[in-house]
């Protein structure tokens, strides 16, 4: 079982919201979209779930073109972060509500409505409304409705997005050993890099509309093929920079030059744009030969674990992210050290020629 997009594209009047995409994604995998707000995730599970017809393309799913199938006729679930559940129902008879219409009978929809209850901790509140629940709560409901129907292809849009931080820490942890093991193909959209990693599975990254890279996880953290990739998949945002290489030596726009450092020792000298993770600049060695600068404090943000630096340098804003608390007036000027075998160097245009995280 799979589901394969084959040149799919999304027009809206003389706007196109998805260009032409294919991807295919395999049964029991946990796969995620992973993009900005309007890069095209959830416009991609419409399309996915049969709510909204490509432009052009086919949908294929065990085998059979499913482009023009209703999402009525398909074995779909979809959970919006907007946790939708029917207010005038139950939490059990929200869960249960699927396998009514389905057929199922009452002594197996008893027993499968437990079962999905008792792995969400959400047996003691089985006989309340959702009106009486807490945010979470619904958000559990809603996605045990998914689970219990038993459905081939599960979506879920942001559905973590709404909850407090320690549910949704809960739930990050909880979500992929819910699906372990069914024969089923989970899509989860997030605007998060870090929730991309914890869940691990697939990544596809999307910008304006765009599939940029689809692969494992983790591959794609450490080796994004292009700057659009890199970019969604740096949060804070990742620091570019247009340098010349010039044998082993960096020089950087205004003047600031470095050695060429581990991931540029291969490439031909020529132009390129840098890039690099903000928690590859700290305010302390980590390196020996780590290369050094100067730069403006814009915006200093201190938590209780971490530092994070908004700086100008050379007329550019650069981000710093490291562990403790490093505190920095802002105005004022600070020295940062830089590991450049973390580096990624992108050609003029937009491909990754060296670098690997």
């Amino acid at each position: 079982m799979s589901l394969e997009l084959r040149s799919v594209t999304k027009r809206v009047g003389g706007e196109t919201h998805i260009h032409e995409t294919s991807l295919t994604l395999e049964s029991s995998s946990f796969n995620i979209l992973l993009g900005s707000t309007l890069a095209g995730k959830t416009t991609l599970m419409q399309l996915m779930a049969g709510l909204s017809p490509p432009s052009t393309g086919e949908i294929r799913f065990r085998g059979r073109n499913v482009a023009g199938v209703p999402v009525q006729k398909r074995n779909v679930s979809m959970v919006y972060q907007q946790f939708i559940n029917y207010p005038h129902f139950t939490v059990y008879e929200n869960i249960a509500s699927p396998l009514r219409v389905a057929g199922m009978d009452g002594r197996a929809v008893e027993s499968r409505v437990r079962e999905i209850a008792d792995l969400l901790r959400l047996t003691p509140m089985l006989e309340r409304k959702p009106n009486e629940l807490s945010g979470g709560q619904q958000q559990r409901t809603a996605i045990a409705r998914a689970l219990a129907k038993q459905s081939d292809l599960i979506l879920l849009d942001e559905p973590l997005a709404n909850l407090d931080y320690k549910l949704r820490e809960e739930l990050r942890d909880e979500l992929p050993k819910l699906f372990f093991g069914r024969d089923c193909i989970v899509v989860y959209a997030t605007t998060e890099p870090m929730e991309a990693l914890l869940f691990g599975g697939n990544t596809a990254t999307l910008h304006e509309g765009r599939v940029t890279q689809f692969g494992a996880t983790s591959a794609i953290y450490r080796s994004p093929n292009t700057v659009a990739s890199a970019q969604v998949f740096s949060d804070p945002p990742i620091n570019l920079a247009k340098v010349e290489k010039s044998g082993e030596t960096l020089r950087l726009e205004g003047g600031l030059s470095w050695r060429a450092g581990r991931a540029a020792a291969a490439l031909p000298d020529g132009c390129y744009t840098f890039g690099l993770r903000p928690h590859h600049i700290t305010p302390t060695v980590q390196k020996a030969d780590a290369a050094s600068l100067e730069g403006r404090v814009l915006v200093a943000e201190l938590s209780g674990s971490e530092s994070v630096l908004h700086f100008d340098m050379n007329g550019q804003t650069w981000v710093s992210q490291s562990h403790g608390i490093h505190p920095f007036p802002v105005g004022s000027m600070a020295r940062l050290y830089v590991d450049l075998d973390r580096g990624f160097f992108f050609g003029a245009d937009g491909r990754c020629v060296a670098g690997n995280a």
